[in-house]
């Protein structure tokens, strides 16, 4: 089984069903989101496989995949702030503000071009407009769906497609290299590397496509690396092919164990805010049943000693959620205040 871009790769089929957990991928280039679940349901030897936020076919780097009960953290982590490299060009414009899509004006990047050099001043006054809250139209090909159409298809179809502005934070979007002035049909443009911090729910392409329109020119990506999903980085990311080496492995081996996956406890821990049970409060909660409003008492931010501040928010719309560990140490349940009492959104340990 070869899936696009990467060629020859073998997908074998899992003769054990992976454990419930996360796997953290390095998409390849070239690939869907889907096509990283589909191949991982295979690896994985369960239909029970999800995405904790897609990328586009072009980027690579951090897909975050839920396994089994794992998939049911997915819609906590999709809220998670991202961490981006990428490279936007200036000066050229494409129907999708990435490389993917086709040309649809090479301006040049004359706007920028001072005496043959890059104005960096003035790339910097533009960088700076686009950090923290903004308001941010998504490319028109995305998967956003407008009266029950993918905006994408509609755009291939050649209709006009104006997507609403939604509210976005860019924590940090700094300029990592020199630019570079390069020429380009005919044009010069300039290519400049970013790293970028931002919320969910923000488009990196149209960051690019902002850019270049507020420096008088065009701008679209040429590369997208995905550092981070929350506290999940490309330490922790394993290529698709190290998945399936693991897995081909396991082939003529007597109980076989399948993937190896983040535990559901090490994903709660390492992504959530923790709140300590005793036995009564374990029992209580594998059976749905409320708690004292957790607050701020007795909790440590994820993956940290205790933090007074307590509970951070969940950028997806959820109300901020505490990962409950029995004492034994092992994740019961996410927790959320609500109405002056802790209650159970999420029980990953039922009686």
């Amino acid at each position: 089984m070869t899936a696009p871009g990467t060629t020859g790769l073998d997908i074998p089929r899992g003769r054990a069903t992976a454990p419930d957990g996360l796997l953290v991928v390095d998409k390849p280039q070239g690939w869907t989101s889907h096509d990283v679940v589909a191949r991982t349901r295979r690896l994985a030897a369960t239909k029970k496989v999800g995405h904790a936020g897609t990328l586009d076919p072009m980027a690579t780097g951090v897909l975050v995949l839920g396994v089994g009960r794992a998939t049911r953290l997915l819609t906590y982590l999709v809220g998670a702030d991202k961490e981006y490299t990428a490279t936007v060009r200036l000066g050229q414009t494409t129907l999708t503000d990435d490389a993917e899509g086709e040309v649809t004006a090479t301006p040049g990047a004359g706007p920028l071009l001072w005496a043959g050099a890059v104005d960096c001043a003035a790339l910097e006054r533009a960088l700076a407009a686009l950090r923290g809250p903004i308001s941010q139209v998504p490319s028109a090909v995305s998967a956003i769906k407008v009266d029950g159409r993918r905006a994408y298809a509609r755009v291939r179809q050649g209709e006009e497609v104006a997507l609403a502005a939604r509210a976005v934070t860019i924590h940090s979007l700094e300029v990592t290299a020199p630019p570079r002035a390069v020429e380009v049909s005919g044009a010069v443009v300039v290519d400049v590397d970013v790293d970028v911090v931002c919320s969910s729910g923000t488009y990196v392409r149209a960051l690019a496509r902002d850019l270049g329109t507020a420096l008088g020119t065009g701008g679209h990506l040429t590369a997208l690396r995905r550092t981070r999903v929350g506290p999940f980085t490309l330490a922790q990311a394993r290529p698709v092919a190290d998945l399936a080496a693991e897995v081909a492995a396991q082939g003529d081996v007597a109980g076989p164990v399948g993937l190896r996956t983040v535990t559901l406890t090490e994903a709660a821990t390492a992504a959530f805010p923790v709140r300590r049970l005793d036995e009564a409060q374990t029992r209580a909660v594998r059976v749905g049943k409320f708690l004292p409003a957790t607050g701020t008492a007795g909790v440590a931010a994820a993956g940290q000693a205790p933090d007074p501040e307590g509970p951070t928010s969940n950028r997806a719309g959820h109300p901020p959620v505490t990962a409950a560990l029995a004492p034994d140490g092992h994740v019961v349940a996410l927790l959320a205040d609500r109405d002056g009492a802790a209650r159970p959104v999420l029980v990953l340990d039922p009686a």
